[in-house]
């Protein structure tokens, strides 16, 4: 009887809010065609998949692609590259929209404030192809506007786009660029979530501007970059792939090698499709590992958490 009751209350609350139900059938579509439907492709992971026999006629392998890979000459470059880049990158464009964010706060003028987030804005916009064109251009060897200057000081020019050692920081800036001001809205919405009383408070005491910051500002911040420092510990093993694969040449390609464009290489030029899904299988363990392991240290330390 109880039974009865609960599922016909279940009932009237699901009628009252239908139309939020009907508002999710889109998106619960989406979802279900493009991002479940396709896992069934995974099991090509253990199979020495053939296309025209299908994942019902090919041959099953285990876990022979991930034993290739692991103990492959390319997993200790690719594996190094993916983490050495990220981990650069985290140290630069994690903080770079917090700070940005800060910045913004403290500017007095309305209008000028509004200026430059539309302009710190804007290359988020920007196709990463433009991106990487406009480093060839102002990089190039020959007539691009940096190399120019290099020379009119009497050395030669360089070709940094060839050269590994500048792969890394080119990759670093031009993120930077694209991303710091579009990367700061969430950290704007949170700062403007604070109670401006505790700043009156502060003035009161006689806080100065560093003090409200450090005292104020970040610590009611924290919560906004816990998760997103949680989400970003998601992304250590993946890469911008059509940024790297548009700065890769065979000069830099011993650092520009990552596990995204080795997935690329591997399952669409050369076909091994089996191979690929299991690096890129791979890839996703690893990366689910990682935001599972921040998520726990978060939790145990600052108590906050995704879930």
């Amino acid at each position: 009887m109880m039974l009865a009751r609960s599922s016909a209350k279940l009932w009237r609350r699901m009628f009252a809010r239908r139309y939020c139900y009907l508002m999710l059938i889109p998106v619960a579509a989406y979802y279900a065609v493009f991002c479940y439907a396709p896992m069934w492709g995974l099991l090509i992971a253990f199979q020495d998949y053939k296309v025209f026999k299908g994942i019902g006629g090919s041959e099953w392998i285990g876990l022979k692609n991930f034993m290739d890979f692991v103990q492959g000459r390319q997993f200790g470059t690719v594996i190094a590259n993916t983490l050495i880049l990220n981990l650069e990158s985290l140290c630069f464009t994690f903080p770079a929209p917090i700070l940005f964010a800060l910045l913004l706060n403290e500017l007095r003028n309305r209008a000028f404030c509004k200026t430059v987030q539309t302009i710190t804005y804007m290359p988020h916009f920007v196709s990463t192809v433009v991106v990487v064109s406009m480093m060839h251009m102002l990089l190039s060897p020959t007539n691009g506007i940096v190399n120019q200057t290099i020379m009119k000081m009497g050395r030669d020019p360089i070709y940094f786009l060839n050269k590994p050692e500048y792969f890394r920081s080119l990759s670093i800036i031009s993120g930077l660029w694209q991303g710091t001001g579009w990367g700061s809205i969430i950290y704007l919405a949170s700062i403007a979530g604070i109670d401006p009383v505790f700043y009156e408070a502060a003035t009161i005491d006689g806080a100065n501007w560093w003090q409200k910051i450090w005292k104020i500002t970040l610590p009611c911040m924290r919560s906004t970059i816990i998760i997103m420092f949680i989400l970003r510990m998601g992304q250590m093993m993946g890469s911008d792939f059509e940024k790297v694969m548009l700065m890769q040449t065979p000069g830099n390609k011993s650092v520009s090698q990552l596990l995204s464009t080795y997935v690329y290489e591997r399952g669409v030029l050369n076909s091994d499709f089996g191979y690929a899904t299991a690096v890129s299988f791979f890839n996703s363990l690893v990366s689910l590992l990682l935001i599972g392991t921040s998520n726990f240290v978060s939790k145990k330390l600052a108590g906050e958490a995704l879930w």
